[in-house]
């Protein structure tokens, strides 16, 4: 397990603000971390043994066949699971030992997700979906509004800003969701197979957007098992059976 152990809520609050402070290289480190999943009747070794680095300004895609660990690698990296053994440490702190709340605190304002089925919230307009994680962050509503539109001019959703997911089409609903990501000025955007429900050209043209926010400076892991949209990442790491077995950076 992780090497920091913090004895109270107090000392854990105080990780998570050096976290959300520190400026430090790599972004993100995990050391021969493990994730088993137990049943009564069966154990299953979905990590073993990952060590990875991504550091600031990374594009960096996850790649592999299905049940190869991906998604539940993602889930760690996003503080959505923990892993069984090894350490993960985030802007130079172990966060696997954190409390519950702290690891929340830290995702909200450090974390963008990008989830492959959206995730909007059906009964809200574009700008409400987008604003909802600074609303839960507490921050005021004028600097919301600046942040919120920011982020939807940054993918070209401005315009629909009153309207609602089911009046968008599947892409601009992905463009929606880039902008929720986007909204909190996060370390660290983490996609999940975010062209998995979008047809081929809606799907190139949300990877063309990524492209462009990385070159801007957006430090972006994506999960995908198509290797036309893998490459468009700067750097592939391939698992297989939960492990890596390559590290490759694109030439």
């Amino acid at each position: 397990m992780g090497t920091n152990v913090f004895d109270s809520t107090n000392q854990q609050s105080e990780i998570s603000n050096s976290i959300m402070n520190n400026g430090s290289d790599p972004l993100i480190r995990l050391n021969s971390v493990t994730k088993v999943f137990l049943t009564d009747e069966v154990e299953t070794h979905a990590l073993s043994g990952i060590h990875l680095d991504i550091r600031p300004g990374e594009y960096v895609s996850i790649a592999g066949p299905s049940g190869c660990g991906k998604t539940t690698l993602l889930s760690i990296l996003g503080l959505l699971d923990t892993p069984s053994d090894g350490s993960y440490s985030l802007k130079g702190h172990e966060v696997a030992n954190l409390s519950f709340a702290d690891r929340a605190r830290i995702r909200n304002r450090e974390i963008g997700f990008i989830f492959q089925s959206f995730n909007l919230i059906g009964d809200l307009s574009v700008f409400e979906n987008v604003e909802l994680p600074l609303t839960y962050r507490g921050m005021a509503a004028s600097e919301r509004k600046s942040f919120v539109t920011g982020a939807l001019e940054r993918v070209g959703m401005a315009h629909r800003a009153k309207h609602l997911p089911s009046q968008l089409s599947g892409g601009q609903q992905q463009r929606v969701a880039v902008a929720r990501a986007l909204a909190g000025r996060p370390a660290i955007l983490l996609a999940d197979e975010p062209t998995g429900n979008l047809d081929s050209r809606n799907g190139e043209a949300v990877m063309q957007l990524l492209k462009e926010l990385h070159q801007n400076g957006a430090t972006i892991c994506m999960v995908t098992h198509d290797e036309r949209f893998a490459q468009h990442a700067d750097r592939t790491v391939h698992l297989f059976d939960g492990r890596v077995v390559e590290d490759r950076i694109a030439a």
